[in-house]
């Protein structure tokens, strides 16, 4: 298993004890190897745009600008198994289903009834310990509604979430139970006292996603180097998961692996004066004793930059209910997700090696789930497509390809092509009314503030 392997290797220590021995040494040196072996295998089975299940290993600079060796653990892009999220992630969404009416809200800005669009999915909770082991409370109702959730504990743990609805309690259906029965059927346990499973449902138009930071620029950073000090002018992108990447130039973001990838939950940022120099600020990582000073050219330009990283220092962990529906829908067979909106054959462009790759795809919901075959499982990845814009497009020796543009530039493009014209027809007919079941959060608000008075009142 690639991971479990690379999880043993990640505590490969610093060769910087001149006592250790050489046979221990070698050794290291060997894990190294293997190392670089494994993360180039995983990069040949890239299969969505650079960010498939399999290419979730980033290679650190071991020859860095500052001589000084980095973290070279595991990270990932995107870190929802696979997934391209960036856009979702970069602004708030809002769920509107199947009906698109403008006459209807979604649930998060109005109270007018409506069908609720429920996802399933299955939660595992360890029992813990105290009182109250497994850490949430349920209400009395039909459906039964989980209404709390203890901080830090093995419900939130396990990604129970206040509002969902009660399913199936140890494989046992509860949706006309009464509550009493409910909690006798989670007491007992399937698996044990000390296990319990549940089938939950979560109504993915609840409330809106929070946004992750993100921000992209020119800075100078101050180099380190024995050799070489003095400040460089690097290309720097703070990515949505919490990662700041730098380049040497702009042009190679996308193309070429980062000089240099550097976590920002837990650090400390600020503004820096002990250099007499204008609109630095620094950083200094949670992990090791290194201090990093960036220079910006404005003061406002240095705001900018705090801001997003100070998010990013301080992130959200909790997952929007839709994350959690299309991590669960990956574990299942493709003919497995109920009600898909298009399934069949696609081929999408590598276009690290101008390549074609060909996918059985699964379209639900503004998701796009990518498999091997018909019949693999897990899905490979997919592509959170809330925001792009699809239309039919010539591309090389193709006549007619699938483009899916996103609303900015920072983000990747995607071309599609299914197996004839007539079937790339009928996926963008597919996509675009599937992307269109998702709305900004901002046109939402202001979609309802502009109907009339007397269908706003709450």
């Amino acid at each position: 298993d690639l991971k479990s392997e690379m999880n043993k290797t990640r505590k490969l220590p610093l060769m910087k004890d001149s006592r250790a021995s050489d046979s221990s040494q070698e050794e290291a040196i060997d894990q190294w190897a293997r190392r670089r072996k494994q993360f180039k295998d995983s990069k040949k089975c890239s299969s969505t745009g650079g960010s498939s299940i399999n290419s979730t290993i980033t290679e650190g600079s071991i020859n860095s600008e500052d001589a000084r060796s980095v973290d070279l653990g595991l990270l990932s892009e995107n870190e929802d198994r696979g997934f391209y999220t960036e856009n979702f992630h970069s602004a708030s969404w809002v769920f509107r289903g199947d009906d698109v009416s403008p006459d209807n809200s979604p649930r998060c800005l109005s109270k007018r009834p409506r069908p609720v669009a429920i996802r399933e999915r299955t939660v595992k909770i360890a029992k813990g310990t105290g009182n109250y082991p497994w850490g949430f409370r349920i209400q009395f109702s039909k459906p039964i509604l989980v209404t709390e959730v203890d901080t830090n504990s093995a419900a939130e743990e396990a990604g129970l979430q206040v509002g969902d609805i009660l399913i199936a309690v140890n494989g046992t259906d509860v949706t006309s139970m009464p509550h009493s029965e409910a909690a006798n059927l989670a007491r007992k346990g399937k698996k044990g006292p000390d296990i319990l499973i549940m089938v939950v449902g979560s109504d993915i138009s609840r409330y809106p996603n929070t946004p992750r930071p993100t921000c992209r620029g020119y800075l100078h950073k101050r180099t380190q180097s024995a050799i070489l000090k003095g400040w460089r002018k690097r290309w720097f992108v703070l990515k949505h998961n919490g990662y700041l990447h730098y380049y040497k130039h702009k042009k190679d973001e996308g193309k070429c692996r980062p000089l240099e990838v550097t976590k920002l939950e837990g650090a400390e940022i600020g503004v820096d004066t002990s250099l007499g120099k204008p609109f630095v600020f620094k950083c200094v990582p949670q992990s090791g004793n290194r201090i990093f000073y960036f220079c910006a050219t404005s003061n406002q330009e240095m705001k900018r930059w705090l801001e997003a990283m100070d998010k990013a220092v301080h992130p959200v962990h909790q997952n929007h209910v839709w994350v959690d529906v299309t991590l669960h829908n990956t574990t299942l067979p493709p003919l497995a997700i109920k009600n898909p909106e298009c399934l069949g054959l696609l081929h999408q462009l590598d276009r690290s090696k101008d390549i074609w790759i060909q996918h059985y795809c699964i379209l639900k919901d503004g998701c796009l789930y990518f498999y091997a075959t018909l019949r693999s499982t897990p899905a490979q990845g997919g592509l959170y497509l809330q925001g792009y814009i699809v239309s039919e497009q010539s591309l090389g020796s193709k006549r007619s390809v699938i483009e899916l543009k996103p609303p900015s530039e920072e983000f990747k493009t995607f071309y599609l092509c299914a197996e004839n014209v007539n079937e790339n027809k009928r996926w963008i007919t597919a996509l675009k009314a599937s992307i269109n079941k998702w709305l900004p959060l901002h046109q939402a608000i202001q979609d309802f503030m502009n109907r009339p008075l007397e269908e706003t009142r709450m």
